[in-house]
């Protein structure tokens, strides 16, 4: 990988500012992937957890609507979350420009 940051002779430096930044652009998709995952399995594992307190074969209505509600806490909380995060990035970024 080390090669693909060098630049050849007939290479720009501008081709390869553009591709470290497809690469850490990929990174970035890589990253917000595997965070929504990690998301959705901690939802679904304290969810379950809390909801289905009998596991059998089917989920009552009860425990269908908890996990709907607790899933929907979850997902609130972390936009409000995700949202703050960005904000302060933002304004770190301004107020530290590179």
């Amino acid at each position: 990988m080390a090669d693909f940051f060098k630049s050849s002779p007939s290479s720009s430096p501008a081709d390869a500012t553009a591709r470290k930044e497809a690469v850490m652009a990929q990174v970035r998709n890589e990253l917000a992937l595997v965070n929504a995952q990690e998301l959705m399995n901690k939802t679904n594992e304290k969810c379950f957890a809390k909801c289905v307190t009998k596991p059998s074969t089917s989920l009552s209505s009860s425990e269908e609507t908890c996990l709907a509600r607790c899933l929907d806490r979850y997902m609130e909380a972390f936009n409000i979350v995700s949202r703050s995060y960005t904000q302060r990035l933002s304004r770190e970024r301004l107020e530290n420009p590179s």
